[in-house]
């Protein structure tokens, strides 16, 4: 709740140059509008998951009417490197990706040392998971950005525990409803939802 009470103080300030959850709603609808219809929430962290399923739907039931909006998706890497970074960085150029970063994970784990190095990644022992990830995030950044010419948006948190989870739905919550008014919809209500829930109960 204190991260809430922050974020509506930092987040509330008018003029959009001084209030980065404005600078991210109006990036996100002039990417919008140059062309590229899907926007990627990316995370390195396997405990953001659910906070991206989350973000598909707090900007996709926001946004998606009047046929306009982003189509929001989301990944977690290094995982999903292995099943869509070829498509991201080299595919079809329809998507902008976003990512959260947090730079102090609440658990680390040290890669130990394998005496067979079945897997080749002695090089590692020592180091912590949070090192590795932070390697991913900086080659997968340069490749997409550099190689694949994907517009990339970097949001930093410090750590994710309870006071910046609640900054960052703040953050999010005042970016969508901004960047729906941009795009001249009601991000505070969802009239196709309730089409299909009275089909469904109807049927």
């Amino acid at each position: 709740i204190k991260g809430v009470v922050d974020g509506e103080k930092e987040y509330s300030v008018k003029n959009y140059k001084e209030n980065p959850a404005y600078m991210y709603g109006a990036t996100r609808y002039l990417l919008y509008k140059k062309g590229i219809p899907s926007e990627m929430y990316v995370s390195y962290e396997p405990q953001f998951a659910m906070i991206a399923e989350w973000l598909k739907q707090l900007f996709g039931e926001s946004e998606g009417k009047d046929k306009k909006g982003l189509l929001p998706d989301s990944v977690t890497f290094s995982t999903d490197l292995h099943s869509l970074g070829q498509f991201i960085q080299q595919g079809s150029p329809v998507l902008f990706e976003t990512v959260v970063l947090a730079e102090n994970p609440l658990e680390d784990v040290e890669v130990p040392h394998d005496e067979e190095n079945l897997d080749g990644l002695n090089f590692l022992e020592g180091k912590k998971m949070s090192f590795v990830n932070k390697q991913a995030f900086e080659g997968t950044l340069r490749a997409h950005v550099d190689d694949g010419k994907v517009p990339n948006i970097v949001i930093s948190v410090e750590k994710m525990d309870a006071y910046n989870l609640g900054y960052l739905f703040y953050f999010f919550m005042r970016a969508c409803a901004y960047s729906a008014y941009l795009l001249d919809v009601n991000p505070f209500n969802q009239p196709g939802v309730e089409v299909y829930k009275k089909n469904m109960f109807k049927l």
